[in-house]
């Protein structure tokens, strides 16, 4: 069943909020979340303020979840997709992880300044005294973990991997992308002054996680 095309109005609305999410992410970067104004994101997208809340009645907050909706959404997409893809047994378990994660960790080079913007607010949140803000973030991590979770066990289940809790082997995965991105990153987020790479990070992650790091003895 095909979809129905959009109207003029829902292509206009929809440009609109984009215009919107990408003027904030822009000004959030420049300036820091809670150093940006909602004036300066609505002068950036060349729109009045109180379109602004038009499409986003919370505010500078919700504009900032938006951001981090789409961040997420892409990656529970990327491994649904990435795991659909593969036939069961076409290539080894190693290799299979491997290009995933080396897809993942592209996924967020192409959108770096929003990692970064996620990473520096998401530890602010994570100490936030709203429950709320802790409860949204972790909500998302979820998402992410249950769906790398699937494949995980089934590679388990086939005897292909060791059986553990695939849920925290998901999260150490990820936890794993991150780091790399961090300590890669360019200068000004705290880690070293060159530029993530995909593949030699693929090649590291899958490293430690499959292979360890201890030397087998002779």
């Amino acid at each position: 069943m095909e979809t129905p095309a959009l109207t003029r109005r829902d292509r206009e609305r929809l440009a609109r909020r984009r215009a919107i999410l990408d003027a904030a992410l822009s000004t959030f970067a420049a300036k820091g979340y809670e150093g940006a104004t909602l004036n300066e994101v609505a002068e950036r997208a060349e729109f009045g303020k109180g379109t602004l809340y038009n499409y986003f009645p919370g505010g500078k907050e919700e504009i900032l979840f938006a951001l981090f909706d789409e961040v997420y959404d892409g990656v529970v997409d990327l491994t649904n997709d990435y795991f659909a893809g593969e036939e069961e047994g076409e290539r080894a378990t190693r290799d299979v992880f491997r290009d995933f994660i080396a897809r993942m960790i592209g996924h967020f080079v192409d959108r770096l300044p929003m990692f970064l913007l996620l990473i520096k607010e998401a530890h602010r949140m994570a100490f936030d005294e709203e429950a709320k803000n802790v409860s949204y973030l972790f909500a998302h991590r979820e998402r992410v973990a249950e769906a790398l979770s699937k494949p995980i066990q089934a590679a388990m289940d086939r005897g292909e991997l060791k059986p553990m809790d695939a849920h925290a082997v998901a999260q150490l995965m990820m936890g794993n992308v991150h780091g790399y991105l961090m300590y890669t990153c360019p200068t000004g987020c705290g880690g070293r002054a060159s530029s993530p790479d995909p593949e030699q990070g693929a090649d590291f992650i899958t490293t430690i996680l499959f292979d360890g790091l201890l030397i087998d003895a002779l």
